[in-house]
């Protein structure tokens, strides 16, 4: 056994996660006071927010554009102040799937959730436990996955024309409509989600994405296709380069040093060592909680190293390709991305489905360039970056089956990725997690179908 000069700080794995939601939320806030010191907008971050509160919302509203960066990273701290309030308010014993679900939270407050309609679906969560007497506390991660649902919370009360004025101005019947939907998704998301992993075999991270977009797909056409109502577009252009070259500096120098000091964190609760994380990188992800196998030390390191590894890899999308910046929706996917970092995720069996992305995107150049045609789409694509991030949740088959198939993946993934968000309208925030989804529903069989062994193992999967 390895001789160690300082002792391994031994925390409780719930009181770990409970840290570093607060941590983020509270450099959430010091990033909105320096960005609104630093672009002299201080004046208007409240403003701001009003702005974000009542806008609608859908797929990709970035933040930055419709109100600004102080008032984005502003909206971020408070709902992961939320967050971490219920953590210690309800004294609920977290785990790595409350963890992913705090990430999920603060990701989506840059391009689609705010401090107002991210509480209805927590709210029908809490009824439902209420109903079927179960103790809400166990229900805390659920509950942070259902904000995915809070555009179409918004689209009702701000923007659907059956149930408001417009221009930010709601109705007694919107608010009826949004009651009566955050009841029935309450009722609705446990199930699903217990259902959405037959479907893909938990070989997809982001069980939430293909459940909720089945869910988000039925909502949609019935508000839209079913009673005959024509859907605005999104309120922002995502596919113009908005962001800035102050917005590029900023977010690096956030995102560094909130990973850098992470590492620093976990080294210093690893005994002042980074032993154990060696091992870490070989764990192939698959049904993992890194918390319970190799410490919260060693998973604070994985978090600072593979996230400060999402932020190069975006920044040389942008870098080297044409599309968009450092959008509201780019900050917010590097979030997303590190989610699952302690149940599976880490930069050595990531970095194959990446590749998966930049395979398309060569294919696709080689083959606009034979044939003289536009380039449709690029590594830095707004959509093509979204869908990168949450294709991570696919590294369970570099783990599982080898780099090659990790590769296959976020290939499928990438052909996926852009044609989606239309079957929910933009309204369900998953849309990442159901590509992911419908990703490993495609190829997972096939691998197992194929491969040496037949389908043999299928059963052990579904253990």
């Amino acid at each position: 056994m390895e001789k160690r000069r300082f002792k391994v700080i031994d925390i409780d794995n719930s009181f770990v996660d409970k840290l570093v939601a607060l941590f983020f939320s509270l450099f959430f806030l010091l990033a909105s006071l320096v960005s609104a010191l630093v672009v002299g907008e201080w004046g208007s971050v409240l403003k701001g927010l009003g702005t974000i509160i009542s806008s609608p919302s859908p797929l990709v509203t970035d933040y930055f554009v419709l109100s600004s960066l102080p008032s984005s990273f502003l909206n971020a701290g408070l709902c992961g102040l939320s967050c971490t309030f219920l953590m210690f308010f309800l004294k609920a014993k977290c785990n790595f799937s409350t963890y992913a679900g705090f990430f999920l939270v603060v990701a989506h407050c840059f391009y689609g959730l705010n401090i107002l309609n991210m509480w209805p679906p927590i709210v029908g969560l809490l009824v439902y436990s209420e109903v079927r007497r179960e103790d809400f506390s166990d229900l805390l991660s659920v509950a942070f996955y259902s904000t995915a649902f809070g555009p179409f919370i918004s689209e009702i009360l701000f923007r659907y024309p059956l149930t408001s004025l417009g221009n930010g101005k709601f109705t007694i019947s919107g608010i009826v409509i949004v009651i009566l939907l955050t009841i029935a998704l309450g009722f609705a998301i446990p199930a699903m989600l217990k259902g959405a992993k037959l479907l893909h075999r938990e070989m997809s991270l982001y069980n939430g994405g293909l459940a909720f977009g089945l869910l988000g797909m039925f909502l949609y056409s019935f508000m839209y296709n079913i009673l005959g109502v024509t859907p605005e577009k999104s309120i922002t252009q995502s596919s113009i380069l908005v962001s800035t070259k102050e917005n590029f500096i900023f977010c690096n120098v956030f995102f560094f040093v909130v990973f850098f000091v992470a590492i620093i964190v976990g080294w210093y609760l690893n005994g002042h060592s980074f032993s154990g994380f060696e091992k870490l990188m070989k764990d192939p992800g698959f049904k993992s909680d890194f918390l319970e196998k190799y410490g919260d030390g060693v998973t604070m390191i994985n978090l600072g190293v593979y996230g400060s590894m999402m932020v190069l890899y975006f920044d040389l999308c942008i870098l080297l390709t044409d599309g968009v910046g450092w959008t509201g929706a780019t900050c917010g996917i590097v979030l997303a991305s590190v989610a699952f970092s302690a149940s599976g995720q880490n930069a050595k069996n990531v970095w194959p489905v990446l590749s998966g992305y930049v395979l398309l995107y060569l294919l696709v150049l080689v083959i606009t360039k034979i044939i003289g045609i536009p380039l449709p789409l690029t590594l830095s694509t707004q959509a093509y970056m979204n869908g990168a991030a949450f294709a991570t949740g696919l590294c369970p088959f570099t783990g599982r089956y080898g780099k090659r198939y990790g590769v296959a993946a976020g290939f499928v993934s990438a052909v996926l990725c852009t044609a989606t968000s239309v079957m929910h309208g933009g309204f369900m925030l998953y849309n990442g997690g159901l590509v992911a989804g419908l990703s490993a529903m495609i190829l997972s069989p096939l691998i197992d179908h194929y491969r040496k062994g037949g389908d043999k193992g299928i059963e052990d999967m579904m253990d």
